[in-house]
Formats: structure tokens, sequence, C-alpha cells
């Protein structure tokens, strides 16, 4: 078993260079988050609680995976990959509790509906704010502040602190932690609604 985990860990970080090279606006890193980023994000984003968490921009399904091991079993995961490769990979997870969809993370007030919901307890981001054009992250800002739920969370974790001058707007200064323990090392940002 461990044989077989640490095999398919190789041929995910091989994947996700190979969707880096040919799709860096789309991709965060040549390298899949670490174990330690990967535990402070699911924390910030209190994904034990439950609820409708979103993911956008899993990749290969490693925090995917993460927040599936993290959620309770009345718990949700819809995940928003654009690459349609890595779509294909999160897609292939075996777990009911999981709703991979093919789109931008832009149209996520669209995306929610169409799966019935009508607002997010979490939402995780790992794509690139710091590469998309600025239209598209403002658009995805909105989108995000849009669906979040009355006392919802959402948590970006980058190598960049674009995520925060985006969301300022919408959804105010961010609570800022920093994981060494990855490469690159990435700040999770976090900002957490309160009341109506």
């Amino acid at each position: 078993m461990n044989n077989r985990r640490s095999h398919i860990g190789v041929v995910d970080r091989l994947l996700f260079v190979r969707q880096f090279l040919r799709h860096p606006m789309q991709v965060a890193s040549l390298v899949p988050s670490s174990r330690f980023l990967m535990r402070r994000v699911l924390a910030a984003a209190a994904v034990d609680r439950g609820g409708l968490v979103v993911e956008l921009g899993p990749g290969t399904g490693g925090t995917t995976r993460a927040i599936l091991d993290a959620l309770p079993p009345d718990g949700r995961l819809l995940s928003i990959e654009l690459n349609s490769h890595l779509h294909r990979l999160v897609e292939a997870i075996p777990d009911r509790r999981l709703i991979a969809h093919r789109g931008s993370a832009c149209e996520l007030p669209a995306v929610l509906a169409a799966h019935g919901f009508a607002a997010a307890d979490a939402v995780v981001s790992g794509i690139p704010f710091s590469t998309m054009p600025r239209a598209v992250g403002a658009r995805t800002a909105a989108a995000i502040a849009e669906c979040l739920a009355a006392d919802g969370r959402f948590v970006a974790y980058q190598a960049s602190a674009r995520v925060a001058e985006l969301c300022r707007p919408h959804l105010g200064p961010p609570r800022v932690d920093t994981e060494l323990l990855n490469f690159p090392p990435m700040r999770v940002f976090r900002w957490e609604r309160t009341g109506g």
C-alpha cells in the first residue's frame, strides 16, 4: 500500500509539472502542496465543521483528498477546475461527497446554483491570483464574496499577496499566516464573514 501511494505521489508530481509547463497561468506551482500546508489550510477553513466546502483549483487532487479526509460524513465538497486534464483526475476520486465541476471560479454563483446550493460554508483556493489577469482575479474575488454563507470562511494559499488586494473591497483585510514547510513557502490568507 505504501509503495502504491508513493507511486501515485510521484505520478501526481509529474502531472503537476507537465500541466504547469503547459498552462502556467492556471497552475499555481511546480509541485503539489506539502502536508504541513494542507494541515494549516484545513484548520483555517474549519473543514471539519462540514457543510458545503468549495475547492477552487484542485490540481491533481491532493488537496481534494485532504479535504475529504477531514470532512464529516454529511459534508459536501464541490471542486471547480478549469484544466480539463486535471478535472478528469479529480472526477475519478471515488467519494459520494465529492462533486467535480469543470469550469471557472468566476462563475461560482452559477455553479453553486446548478448543483442546488445557495451558499458555501467554506471556500478553499489554490488558484494563482498573482498570475491571472487582474480583471479575472477581481471577478473571482467578487464571486467568492457573493457566495459565502453568513458565517462562511474563505482561505487562499498563495505565494503572492495579490489575493488580499483583490478581496479587500469585498471581504475586508485578511488574517495571514505563513507556512515555511512547503516549496515554495506559502502564505495562508483567511477571511471569515460574520453575521448577514
